[in-house]
């Protein structure tokens, strides 16, 4: 047992369960959602269930072990940023060797998820890895550090669809670019919250960064996500409920950014988007399966 920061007793499994975020499965599910796009579109809305749970399964150990690396790199300054001053290795409910042992165990795990998959796609997963390894340092050296995580995220497509066809045609690049652009788009809402604890303490993000016209870059980076997404559909001749989930995605984003313009919102509004960027994502999820039926 060990003591959280409030001085009550915390089990050293529920501390693991939050360390790995698997108390907030929002996160989880979202890093998801672009794999199951290119799985889906990749093998024309049938692809076969091993290689599905397989994807499922290596999604969530690749989330795991970011996370917690994160945490590692980040422990002392989490414990000076509100939003992440409970976390179990800022707050000291755990210790920096067992992150070390927890993030070893779901890096193995996801590395034998890897020997299910194509030659091709395994060197796209060890490719993968600097990038999810690196990004927690970016915010210390690189003003967008949510440009690298969004790279990260744009393997889950790319990998997902090499495991179908072990090639990398021009709709999976049309995918990953989508995907780049709408993960720098909610990450940098997601940030947001934190802007005035980050900036006190001086690392950067894409939220200061972009600065008074932060509405204004993520509502380009959401217009290129649907355009991006359309070109998309026109090339894998997707049928109407692709383009009718895409118009729902539209008017989501579209809301979301006519209420970043707004002057200071709550904090708890840029972590409600961000979940709806969740069910934007299986939204799109949905009309990419029946569209291809």
């Amino acid at each position: 047992m060990l003591n959280n920061s409030n001085g009550s007793k915390q089990p050293i499994w529920l501390s693991i369960i939050r360390l790995l975020r698997w108390d907030k499965p929002e996160g989880r599910i979202i890093l998801m959602i672009p794999a199951l796009w290119a799985l889906f579109l990749a093998a024309s809305g049938k692809p076969p269930l091993p290689l599905v749970v397989t994807i499922i399964l290596g999604s969530l150990t690749t989330s795991a072990a970011g996370c917690v690396v994160n945490d590692l790199w980040d422990r002392d300054i989490d414990l000076r940023v509100e939003r992440t001053r409970n976390r179990p290795l800022a707050s000291r409910n755990l210790s920096v060797k067992v992150g070390i042992v927890v993030a070893i165990v779901a890096i193995a795990c996801a590395a034998v998820l890897t020997l299910y998959l194509n030659l091709f796609t395994f060197w796209l997963c060890v490719a993968a890895v600097p990038v999810i390894l690196l990004y927690p340092g970016a915010k210390r050296v690189f003003p967008i550090p949510q440009l690298l995580l969004s790279i990260a995220w744009g393997f889950a497509v790319l990998i997902s669809w090499s495991a179908i066809t072990q090639t990398l045609p021009l709709p999976a690049w049309l995918l990953w670019g989508a995907t780049v652009l709408w993960t720098l788009g909610f990450d940098t809402i997601y940030a947001m919250s934190d802007r005035e604890d980050d900036r006190r303490i001086g690392i950067h993000s894409s939220a200061l960064f972009f600065g008074r016209h932060v509405a204004t870059a993520v509502g380009i980076l959401f217009t290129g996500t649907v355009i991006l997404l359309s070109i998309l559909g026109i090339f894998t001749h997707l049928k109407w409920t692709f383009w009718i989930s895409l118009t729902i995605s539209l008017l989501g984003w579209t809301w979301q950014v006519i209420t970043l313009k707004q002057f200071k919102l709550p904090k708890h509004t840029y972590s409600q988007m961000f979940r709806q960027n969740v069910w934007i994502g299986l939204i799109l999820l949905g009309g990419m399966i029946y569209g291809n039926s």
